[in-house]
Parts: structure tokens; sequence; C-alpha cells
């Protein structure tokens, strides 16, 4: 009569086996998920653009020009931070000469050490034409 052994465990090359699987798995998943984080965090600084140029359009509808941040209700005249932390902002107020009138660019730049420094799309940018760059699409989805 025989008698068979019962095995407990696993073996050395069975582990083995779910460990490159699970290599291969999060070698797939770990790029998309930075991916889905730089688009998620980049509303933020969509955010913050919207917000400067309502704030813009009001400072216009009463005064028939364009301000410095201070002057529409930010801290400071030159920067201001988003919400979360992931962009600072900065105004440009230009004339422009052949409409006798103003213009203005407001851009959102990615903290340089923060973790949307490293997004495709770069610096956001809203002018008061309404234009919106960068325009496209980009490996990551479109900017705006």
């Amino acid at each position: 009569m025989h008698t068979f052994r019962h095995r407990r465990g696993f073996t050395l090359l069975e582990l083995m086996i779910v460990l490159v699987v699970m290599a291969i798995l999060a070698a797939i998943a770990v790029p998309s998920y930075t991916k889905y984080g730089y688009r998620a965090r980049r509303s933020d600084g969509q955010k913050l653009l919207m917000s400067i140029a309502n704030a813009q359009e009001r400072y216009y509808a009463l005064h028939n020009a364009y301000a410095d941040l201070a002057t529409i209700g930010y801290a400071a005249s030159t920067t201001a931070n988003s919400e979360a932390g992931y962009y600072t902002a900065s105004v440009t107020v230009t004339a422009v000469a052949s409409l006798d009138a103003q213009a203005y660019t407001a851009t959102a730049t990615p903290v340089p050490q923060g973790a949307q420094a490293r997004d495709v799309c770069g610096a956001l940018s809203l002018t008061s034409t309404g234009v919106k760059a960068p325009a496209g699409t980009t490996s990551n989805g479109t900017c705006w």
C-alpha cells in the first residue's frame, strides 16, 4: 500500500509566478493611475483661471479696464495660489492700441516641486477673449 504525502504550502516556482503576474499588473496600473491623477488635479488650475476670469469681467463691467490680482480681490498683486495648491496663477494686462482697449492673459503654472509639475499640459492659460491654451489632445486627454 502506498502512502501519499499531503503537500502543504507553495513551491518557490509557484510564488515566483505569482510575483511576475503582480509585477506585470503593477507595470500597467501605475502609469494609468498617475495619468488619471494629473487629469484630476488639472481641474484645480482650471478652476483658478475661471475664477480670475470672472473677477476680471466683473471689474471690467464697473471700471472699463482690467486689473492686477490684488485689485480684483486676491491677496497679492502678482500671483494667486489655487485652492488645493497645485498651481500658481499670474495675470498680464496689455493695451490693445488698435482698439483703444485692454486685454488680459491669466496663466496657471504648476507648482515646480508639486505633484502636478510633470503634467504634459504644463501651464494653462485663459485670455480675455476666452482662448484656452494649451489646446488639443495630449497623451493624457485634453488640457481644457
